[in-house]
C-alpha cells in the first residue's frame, strides 16, 4: 500500500498499520488520529492489537503543557536510579511521560472512557491556553500513557511515536495519535510482518513501512 492511501485512511478517521523496522522494535502498531477516536476504535485496538494503548503528542505540545519524560521525573524521585530505564534494548530511550484520565471518566479503562480521554486530549492542541485547559480537564495517574515525540521527529528518533505524529502532519491533521502494538496470541510475541500483512489485506487497512517513511522524510 502506498503512503498516499495511508494518509487518506487517517483523514477518514480510519486505521493504518505502521511497521518501525527490523533493526528496531520490529513491531507493528495500529495507528489512528486521536481527534477521530471512538469507543469502537479502542475496542478494535484492544481486540486486534492487544498491546499498550498510548497517545503520542508532539514535543512542543508536551512542553506547552509542562510535561516531561517519565525517566526525568523518576530521576528526581526517591526511586532507585538503577531501576530507571536508560536505553532500551533496541537502542532508544522510551518516550513515556505521565498517564492520564479525563475528569469525566469513571474508572478510565473502558472503551468509552479511554476514547473520551484521547479525543479530549486532541482538542486541547487547538485551544489558546493549553496548559490551563489540560490541568482542569485531566487527572494523573490514569489509563492513557502519554508519549512525547522527539523534538526533531524522525531526524532524532525513528520510533512509532515519531512516525505516527509525522503521518498526521503529512495528512494535515491534529498531530496527536492513538497507537497500540499488535501482539500474537499464538506465539505470545509481537505480531510478525507476514501476519500483519495478512491482517491488513483482510481488513483493507494500509500497512506503512517505516523505512519507506524515513526515505520520504529525507527527500521532503
Amino acid at each position: 500500500m502506498s503512503l498516499e492511501s495511508g494518509l487518506q485512511s487517517l483523514q477518514r478517521g480510519e486505521f493504518v498499520l505502521l511497521f518501525d523496522s527490523a533493526g528496531r522494535e520490529n513491531e507493528i502498531d495500529m495507528v489512528v488520529a486521536a481527534e477521530f477516536v471512538t469507543p469502537e476504535h479502542v475496542a478494535r485496538m484492544r481486540q486486534h492489537a492487544g498491546g499498550l494503548l498510548c497517545m503520542a503528542i508532539t514535543n512542543d505540545f508536551g512542553n506547552s503543557l509542562g510535561l516531561r519524560y517519565m525517566h526525568d521525573i523518576l530521576a528526581e524521585s526517591s526511586i532507585n536510579k538503577e531501576m530507571i530505564m536508560g536505553l532500551a534494548p533496541y537502542g532508544d530511550r522510551p518516550t513515556f511521560s505521565i498517564s492520564i484520565n479525563h475528569y469525566q471518566t469513571y474508572t478510565g479503562i473502558t472503551d468509552n472512557d479511554r476514547s473520551l480521554t484521547i479525543r479530549e486530549m486532541a482538542k486541547i492542541f487547538n485551544v489558546e491556553n493549553k496548559k490551563k485547559k489540560f490541568v482542569s480537564s485531566f487527572k494523573t495517574p490514569g489509563h492513557i500513557p502519554l508519549l512525547l515525540a522527539s523534538e526533531g521527529l524522525l531526524e532524532s528518533r525513528q520510533g512509532h511515536t515519531e512516525m505516527s505524529i509525522y503521518l498526521t502532519k503529512l495528512a494535515g491533521l491534529t498531530p496527536v495519535t492513538a497507537i497500540c502494538e499488535m501482539m500474537d496470541a499464538e506465539t505470545y510475541t509481537a505480531l510478525s510482518v507476514e501476519k500483519a500483512e495478512k491482517y491488513a489485506k483482510q481488513n483493507a487497512i494500509p500497512l506503512i513501512d517505516g523505512k519507506e517513511l524515513l526515505e520520504y522524510s529525507k527527500v521532503h
